[in-house]
This record gives structure tokens, sequence and C-alpha cells, in this order.
């Protein structure tokens, strides 16, 4: 299981809609703040279309809301840490505002609803990411004077027709969840245990999702899973086909479904597991202009000693034979990965060869980590987590020289070039420019122009920072 984490300037976000209000119900104002990996951003997007249907909008202001949400992450101890710490502050403001409610969802909500509700007595009801169309009945039970929780995790629940409320959109680009849940047990990952078991959604709800976007004026979608690869539809496990009378559909034929909506549509997904990617799935991306040329597949190690002791699946050779097939079938494509530092028993050698990794393929992108033992995981039970936290610092802080180091020069090559970029918003350091990505992810910023939201243009990159590249319009595309 991977969990890419979104972009650290959202964390905690206060996502802010404007729900209809049913006639029937009081209005209420619910306050929802989403922490960690894209999932949860998707997550919440269907917890406040569930929450509009009781007559609740959405507030910034913690000091009129009358529920307080937090969406949470469980994959690392200082995510935790962090909400533990707003949970905190939001007790204080209970003192203040007693009828105030407090819940936390999805992944530390399962781990931790013991402790949560009765040994700390931090929050007033505790829901997993499966319980989340129980939210009714359990917000009631807290307005009635009962703690609530239901963390129960289903084979079943994909809340495939339940149209999400686009929170704090751009009107360009949004999630769409094509599965949930995680049949690896890399032995460092909780969210087996946090999602439970793999099951996917049904293509026809997915693509009609993607049409409905498209035709309200959205112009890119990101599919997102734990492990997008092992999308499958009408399969068992094992390979069996569930109903006859129905076709089959695996995630290449998904990502081919979704592309042929419209050309104008731009596709990504997350995230891809190397041991699962096949060239089915390449070809696939090359034939369709309209799905980005850029893929996360995160590594975690560059030794496959370590790589066995986190049951990943893969080998080096294995990863390598991956990057290889991506470079054939796209030249050009840009790629993202995931890497641990100090895994248990992890030695220098074991270190370095990750760091002869990312020096081979060079990656577009990387999300880069300590090793954060979690409770309930394999490695947990298996093996001694006995890197020190100096050694854990130092060896992550060699990993991101390195990835500076290949980042700087891959994004410097874009230089020069013309490239295909949608427009997204407005740049955070200038109101006179827009920003947007090529398809291979690169953050593009130049001058508005003429330029419109949603729009596609051509931009001449003139110079790049690390990881951004500055340019201006070349030519508009209808």
């Amino acid at each position: 299981m991977e969990e890419k984490q979104i972009d650290e300037s959202r964390q905690g976000e206060f996502l802010e809609i404007s729900s209809p209000i049913i006639a029937h119900k009081p209005q209420k104002k619910l306050l929802l703040e989403s922490y960690g990996c894209q999932m949860n951003f998707a997550d919440s997007e269907i917890v406040a279309s569930i929450m509009a249907q009781e007559g609740y909008i959405t507030t910034r202001d913690v000091e009129e809301a009358d529920l307080v949400l937090l969406n949470t992450c469980a994959i690392r101890d200082n995510a935790e840490q962090r909400i533990r710490g707003r949970l905190e502050f939001l007790n204080s403001v209970k003192k203040r505002k007693p009828a105030m409610m407090v819940g936390v969802l999805g992944c530390m909500a399962e781990r931790l609803r013991e402790q949560l509700l009765e040994e700390e007595k931090l929050v007033d009801m505790v829901v997993g990411p499966d319980a989340y169309r129980d939210l009714p009945r359990l917000v009631s039970q807290v307005e009635h004077g009962s703690k609530a929780v239901n963390v129960l995790l289903s084979r079943e629940e994909t809340y495939g027709e339940i149209t999400p409320v686009r929170l704090d959109s751009n009107g360009v680009t949004a999630y769409i969840s094509i599965m949930r849940g995680c049949d690896n047990m890399c032995s460092f990952c909780v969210v087996p245990f946090t999602r439970g078991r793999e099951r996917s959604r049904d293509p026809k709800s997915i693509v009609e999702e993607a049409t409905d976007l498209f035709n309200r004026g959205y112009r890119e979608v990101t599919l997102l899973g734990q492990n997008v690869d092992s999308y499958k539809w009408n399969i068992t496990a094992k390979g069996e086909i569930v109903d006859a009378n129905e076709p089959t559909v695996n995630f290449a034929q998904l990502l081919a479904s979704v592309a042929e909506v419209s050309p104008k549509l731009r596709l990504r997904f997350s995230t891809s597991h190397p041991k699962d990617m096949t060239d089915e799935v390449l070809i696939t991306m090359a034939k369709y202009e309209n799905i980005c040329d850029y893929i996360h597949l995160p590594v975690q190690s560059g030794n496959s000693i370590v790589l066995k002791r986190m049951n990943r699946g893969y080998t080096r050779e294995w990863y390598l034979d991956r990057i290889a097939a991506i470079r054939k079938y796209m030249p050009e494509c840009a790629i993202s990965t995931d890497v641990i530092a100090g895994f248990c028993d992890e030695t220098n050698e074991e270190h370095a060869d990750t760091i002869s990794l990312m020096a081979e393929i060079k990656y577009d992108m990387a999300y880069m980590y300590k090793y954060s033992e979690r409770p309930r995981t394999l490695a947990e039970r298996k093996f001694e987590d006995n890197i020190s936290e100096e050694v854990k610092s130092q060896r992550l802080n060699e990993i991101i020289a390195m990835h500076m180091s290949c980042v700087t020069e891959r994004t410097a090559a874009h230089v020069g070039k013309r490239h295909k970029v949608l427009v997204e918003g407005v740049s955070k350091k200038s109101q006179e420019h827009y920003y947007g990505r090529n398809g291979q992810n690169v953050v593009v910023v130049f001058p508005k122009n003429e330029a419109k939201m949603g729009q596609y243009v051509w931009v001449n990159a003139l110079s790049a920072t690390a990881v951004t590249l500055i340019g201006e319009i070349d030519s508009y595309i209808d």
C-alpha cells in the first residue's frame, strides 16, 4: 500500500462549501479539516455530501461551528501528534462552547478509538473510513448526550453512488476515488489495518463521475487508490469471473474508458505499486495524449534485502525493470517516488544502495521520510526499530541532497522547451501570474495575459528554480 501525501500547504486545510440546505433540516455549521493523503481529502468530499443532506453548511470559523470533524492520518507518528495538538485546542474551545461536537474520522480514528474516546476524552465521536454513511446517526447520538463510535471495516463499501461535494475547489482539477483498502501487507504500513481489504468501484460510476466533472468545466481528474494497479472489476483475487454476464475491467481498461470521456480531460492517477504495474498500463498511457506522462512509483529502498524486510514483493532489479519499461513506452515520462530512511536493521551499505538507485533513476519528485514505527504492523511485531534518530536524520539528509541534485537537473532540462499547461489558479507570489502544470506534473508560472482558468495554453519555459518553471504564453488552445 502507498499513501501519497498532500502538499504540506494543505495539511489541516479548512474545507468550505456552500451546501444545499434541506428544507426540513435546521441549518447547522460544520468545520471539516483534512490531514494526510489525497484519499483523505477525497473522503472529506464524501463526508461533506452526506452531512449536507442533514442541513450542514461549512465554515472556516471554529467559534461558529456546531460540529468539528478532523479527517486524520495514522501513517506516521508526527501526523498523529499534530492532530492531538489540534484536538487539545478544540477542547479548550469546548469549555466555552460545550454544545460544540468534536469528531475524529479516518485512519487515526480506527486505530486510537479507545484512547481518544475514553482515556483522553478528546472527542465525542470516532468514525472509521468505512462508516461515513452512519455519521447522521452518530451525530444524533452525541446530541442526546452519549459518546458515539463506528469503526467497522467493510468488504463492500466504496461510496460509489454518492456524489462528492467538491471542497475548496478551483473548478479545474478533482479527485475520483476508484477503490478502497489495501491487500498488500508492507511490514511498515498500518493502512491495511485502518482501511481494510481491497475493493474496487463499479467502472460505470467512475466514468459517469468523470463525465459529470468534465461537463461542469473540470479539465483534470486524478484517479485515487492505495494501489491503483490492482484495480479489478468483476474479477476475484484469484482471477475468477464473478458474473459471466458482465464485462471484466482491469486498471488499463479503466484508464482507457476515462481517457475517452474527452480528449480535453487530462487524466492522472495515484498510487502505483511496482510489483503490479503492467506493460498494458504503460501502453495505454502512451496511446492517449490526455493521460499525463507522470507515474508515482514508490520504491521505499534501493536494496533488495531491505525490500524483503519491508515485504514489498519486488527486488531492486524488478523495480529497475519497471523503470526501463516506462522509459521504453514513454521516454519523456516523469517519475516520482517515496523513500524511507533508516528502516529496521538497515546498514550503511544498504542505505548506499538507495542513494545509488536515486542517482541512476533521477526522480522528478520524491516524498522522503525517516522510518516511523507504527503499532500493529508486521515490522513492530517482527523487527526492532534499532536505527538511532541521529543516523536516520543523517541518512534522510543524504537522500534529500541526492534528490535535490537530481530534481534540479531534471527541471532545468525543461527550460527552452514548449509546454502544454493547464491553467489551475493564480500564483501565490503574484496576482499578475497564473500557475499550472505540464504533463510531467512540473509546476509552471507565467503572466496571465489573456488566459483563463481551466484553459490549456502553450508556454515557453524561460528559466527554472529547483522545482518550478518560469515562462510566458506562446499560444492559446481552444
